[in-house]
């Protein structure tokens, strides 16, 4: 975690994106560096959902996880939580290789017999749980070489758009709310668009930061981060327009999203020749580039002044324009030409479903595909309950080396 976050803060004052050490890949995943939100619409009759919370505190979030209404850590305290998590496994005897990576699966008669690590080692196994991420791009091509079955899966993309935080909390709370007494405000917004597209708000950062979260060379794309106080002028939001097969390149490819993806996060990065492209609300829905640099974004990472409609499909931009008027019925002036776009917001969700059945394994058994990046969750939360799922999965079957 430490060293993690060295390289992601030397990332964006400038220095080198490292490909196995950034915004995506490391200690604590994706979820690190966001808001650290704990809410979920999953219903556990189990109590899962209250299992993980209750782990959280153990390791230092705040209590009052346990009882509001949407829960968040914030990243700063996120990443004590994490490592944390790390020394108690520890000390009940799990072991971490960091630095390592599966680059491929030892299969004999459709069971998992072993991992390769970079290439080299071979660690023999019974079990070998899945929880890859959303962005493990090259362990989804090893899966796909190895004969693993995936299927494309829709998502959605889209831009951060930011508002000046005390507009967003006088819309929410009012002119004469006490903000001494009331936290930054959020919102949830949603809206159909008339060329049939779904067109949302997805992970909202009150009083947040636009951060560059780019994982791989020549390719851009952003995501939005809070810290736990919420403290930042600025709210972020992506607005975000849905996706699926049809939208990509080869529809019969299961990775046929990730070139998708690919191809939104080249554009991007050449629009901003490698910093985070914005633009105004404005002169996105005038097809305008503008002229001058945006000065009063709230990012991590440098920013340049572009023109975002040459990034997306018509159809795209037509459905955001379309959604950032509706949702101004709602919260007055979120379509103000002075709002801040940052592209371009990917990495949303897996585009890739891997197959599991009923016991949670692969056709290989032994292997459980789990979490956000299989295709089975969408966020901390929902994550880490699908984890508890597929260890339950494992302790159920028993000796057998795949449970059948």
């Amino acid at each position: 975690m430490e060293e993690r976050q060295a390289d992601v803060e030397q990332f964006w004052n400038g220095g080198e994106l490292l490909a196995e050490s950034n915004v995506q890949f490391g200690e604590g995943g994706a979820g690190t560096f966001s808001d650290g939100k704990l809410n979920t619409l999953v219903k556990d009759k189990l109590g899962r959902n209250r299992f993980v919370l209750e782990t959280f505190v153990s390791c230092g979030a705040p209590e009052d996880i346990l009882y509001v209404n949407k829960p968040h850590i914030g990243t700063d305290i996120l990443r004590t939580v994490v490592s944390n998590m790390r020394k108690e496994i520890l000390r009940m005897g799990g072991r971490f290789y960091f630095s390592s990576k599966v680059t491929d699966l030892v299969v004999k008669n459709q069971f998992l017999h072993a991992l390769e690590i970079n290439h080299e080692q071979i660690v023999t196994v019974s079990a070998a749980v899945l929880a890859i991420g959303h962005s493990a791009r090259d362990t989804f091509e090893m899966l796909r070489r190895r004969g693993v079955p995936m299927e494309a899966k829709s998502f959605a993309v889209g831009m951060r758009v930011e508002h000046p935080q005390k507009e967003i909390n006088r819309c929410q709370y009012g002119e004469q709310a006490d903000l001494t007494l009331l936290p930054a405000a959020s919102y949830k917004l949603t809206h159909r668009a008339s060329n049939g597209r779904s067109v949302y708000s997805f992970c909202m950062c009150p009083g947040g930061y636009v951060v560059n979260a780019s994982s791989e060379p020549k390719r851009m794309t952003v995501n939005g981060m809070s810290d736990h106080a919420r403290d930042s002028r600025n709210a972020n939001s992506a607005i975000i327009v849905s996706v699926t097969h049809q939208d990509f390149p080869d529809p019969d490819d299961p990775l046929s999203g990730v070139a998708f993806q690919r191809n939104l996060e080249e554009k991007a990065w050449r629009a901003g020749g490698g910093r985070i492209p914005q633009q105004r609300f404005s002169d996105f829905e005038n097809g305008a580039r503008g002229s001058e640099q945006i000065s009063s974004s709230c990012t991590k990472g440098a920013a340049a002044s572009a023109n975002l409609r040459e990034i997306f499909p018509d159809e795209i931009s037509e459905a955001f324009i379309e959604g950032m008027h509706a949702f101004s019925r709602k919260i007055h002036g979120f379509d103000s030409g002075d709002t801040i776009l940052s592209a371009v917001e990917s990495r949303t969700s897996s585009p890739v479903r891997i197959i599991r059945g009923e016991d949670y394994q692969s056709h290989i058994g032994g292997l459980y595909p789990c979490g956000e990046g299989a295709g089975y969750a969408g966020g901390i939360m929902s994550a880490a309950m699908d984890g508890l799922k597929c260890a339950e999965a494992i302790l159920s079957a028993g000796d057998e080396p795949c449970g059948r």
